[in-house]
């Protein structure tokens, strides 16, 4: 492991294996076979045992969650504290995976090159267009859910760790403003809407202490063992017309 990444996993990250590096013949899935519809769909209907019958397109938000998490924990990281762009995109990516299908770990054929540019849209462009949209898209083709749901959860998931970073000893005062930017920014620097803006904000508490909502549920109650999570909209919601009715 080169120690420019190994010294990242400290702090909020020393949870988290660092990625392998494996220029040659690495281990795991080409991330590419994601975007086949009939391999998704077998990793999917794998994942999903676990789970009964629960609702395929729950499974796949939730298959998407485990997901999100390893790729965007290691890829933030390295972009805000190293400034270096890390080969996440599916041509280039191996997955380590669990044997129910879930991503444990990334295999990378290299530590990452600088950032070209450091602006909070092209500093990301690696991560949401040659990762994400390609991904999101073949995930609600196979299911049928809305890419909606999945931009939520990456979202989610790049709001908790921007945040994170800022405890991180190797981190800047400013260490999160380049994803917090693209994250308050409604459209792309083309001009395209932007699927993560605003994914998630901060309501007033039962103890009047912020809390942590997500702007769109993602769907994990279609499964009937599992109903909601802690941060869900609708559970908000309930809570709100329960405080009007009192």
């Amino acid at each position: 492991m080169p120690s420019s990444l190994a010294r990242l996993y400290v702090g909020p990250l020393q949870h988290l294996a660092p990625p392998a590096i494996a220029p040659v013949a690495p281990d795991g899935m080409p991330a590419r076979e994601l975007l086949d519809p009939a391999r998704l769909d077998a990793l999917l209907t794998r994942f999903g045992v676990q789970f009964g019958r629960g609702d395929r397109r729950a499974v796949a938000s939730l298959w998407s969650k485990w997901h999100f998490a390893a790729l965007i924990a290691h890829g933030l990281a390295t972009n805000l504290l190293l400034e270096r762009d890390l080969p996440l995109g599916l041509d280039e990516l191996h997955l380590a995976q669990s044997p129910e299908g879930k991503t444990t770990g990334l295999v990378l054929r290299h530590a990452g090159r600088p950032l070209a540019e450091l602006d909070p849209h092209s500093r990301f462009a690696t991560l949401l267009d040659a990762h994400l949209s390609p991904l999101i898209e073949a995930l609600a083709a196979v299911t049928g859910a809305s890419p909606r749901v999945f931009w939520s959860n990456a979202g989610n998931y790049l709001e908790h760790f921007a945040g994170a970073l800022a405890d991180h000893p190797m981190a800047a005062p400013d260490v999160s403003e380049p994803a917090k930017a693209l994250m308050a920014s409604p459209t792309l620097s083309d001009g395209r809407r932007n699927p993560l803006h605003r994914p998630v904000r901060y309501v007033e508490g039962d103890d009047c202490a912020p809390r942590r909502v997500r702007r769109l549920c993602c769907i994990r109650y279609l499964i009937d063992e599992l109903g909601v999570c802690g941060n869900c909209p609708l559970a908000c919601r309930g809570r709100a017309r329960a405080a009007e009715t009192c």
